[in-house]
């Protein structure tokens, strides 16, 4: 995957954005109130923790928060929150791409609970495996210079 940018737009692969602003659907008290959020915010990416929404049940949250991200442009980016092995990651990634039509994932793979930092051998397998299967992979990770040079 490149990623390129502009003055006026950057891409995620062959995708032109205007704006690198990413909503997140986490955290909000009802369907209406996220939608107004996306409508409002103009975003152009809506990320979705799978697991928190498969876990609690959406009850059409995100059905509804890709209906309106969708009718304004904007692209679902699924993520793996919650996973702690590279082999969850990948299998909830294979989910994503079935349910939501797309082969975007923002890849977690946590390594520790307190501090959430994610684990860099877990995730550098997810990620090689995500991306021989044609997935477009926004990795979760520190600024570890070498972790970053071997995801890219």
């Amino acid at each position: 995957m490149e990623v390129t940018q502009t003055i006026d737009e950057w891409k995620i692969g062959d995708v032109a954005l205007q704006s690198r602003f990413l909503l997140g659907s986490a955290g909000y008290p009802s369907p209406q109130i996220l939608a107004e959020a996306i409508r409002g915010s103009a975003t152009e990416v809506l990320t979705v923790g799978l697991k928190r929404t498969l876990q609690a049940g959406d009850n059409g949250f995100v059905a509804q928060a890709l209906q309106t991200a969708r009718a304004q442009g904007a692209r679902l980016l699924p993520n793996t929150a919650g996973c702690r092995t590279a082999r969850e990651a990948i299998n909830l990634a294979a989910m994503a791409r079935e349910l939501y039509g797309t082969s975007w994932i923002k890849l977690e793979v946590i390594g520790d609970e307190h501090t959430l930092q994610p684990d860099p051998f877990e995730l550098l397998v997810a990620a090689t495996a995500l991306v021989r299967q044609g997935f477009t992979v926004l990795p979760y990770c520190t600024e570890d210079l070498v972790l970053c040079r071997r995801l890219l």
